[in-house]
């Protein structure tokens, strides 16, 4: 699902005699997603991919220089500070997007680490691994050998929504599932958890680069 509408993936043995009943059931809380999705779209700040642009990075916008250099191998991203220098080989929004996601991925496992490392040790806990990647349909995850996944489009959110999505990965140390003692468990350590929460289930269909 997007703001420009909702896509239907069912089994091939279904009829759409079956389906439409479904979808139709379905309608009031496909309407007022996709009106919460477009709200979203049109309070997020506008990103253009290209030389004076910007992009969101932890609650700040930083500006677009990029440089096309035909003769460069491989893309490069630096921050110098409120300023993004970008240099691709190619023209166009596309090699700007991949090398700054790039630069994203890296930046995530900087920016995760320290917050996870810090968590875990006020819990009294401990993960065994972290990784960075972009899923469809998560935030973050911990496996039950305690295995961290973050996705780097959380960097496009304020530092806040950030800081609780790691609270909330180290609080399934202690308990994998999301029973009332997992919720009065992240509510002891962040109180204001749910305001988060709200941030990112209006605002998480909008954290992505055009």
């Amino acid at each position: 699902m997007t703001a420009d509408g909702v896509e239907v993936i069912v089994p091939r043995r279904l009829s759409m005699r079956e389906v439409e009943p479904f979808i139709a059931e379905k309608k009031p809380w496909i309407e007022r997603t996709l009106r919460r999705l477009r709200e979203a779209e049109a309070e997020r700040p506008e990103t253009e991919l290209e030389d004076g642009g910007q992009v969101p990075y932890l609650g700040e916008m930083l500006l677009l220089r990029v440089k096309v250099e035909p003769s460069r191998t491989r893309a490069h991203v630096a921050r110098r500070g409120e300023v993004l220098v970008v240099k691709v080989a190619g023209p166009g929004p596309q090699p700007v997007a991949e090398a700054l996601e790039a630069w994203y991925r890296r930046r995530a496992r900087a920016e995760v680490e320290p917050r996870l490392d810090a968590a875990c040790a006020r819990a009294g806990t401990g993960y065994t691994k972290l990784s960075i990647r972009a899923q469809r349909t998560r935030w973050a995850s911990c496996s039950s050998s305690g295995a961290m996944s973050f996705n780097w489009r959380l960097l496009l959110a304020p530092p806040e929504i950030l800081d609780y999505v790691v609270e909330h990965e180290v609080c399934h140390l202690t308990v994998h599932d999301h029973s009332r003692r997992f919720w009065n468990l992240l509510a002891s350590r962040m109180p204001d958890y749910r305001e988060h929460e709200r941030w990112l289930k209006r605002h998480g269909p909008s954290l992505s680069l055009p």
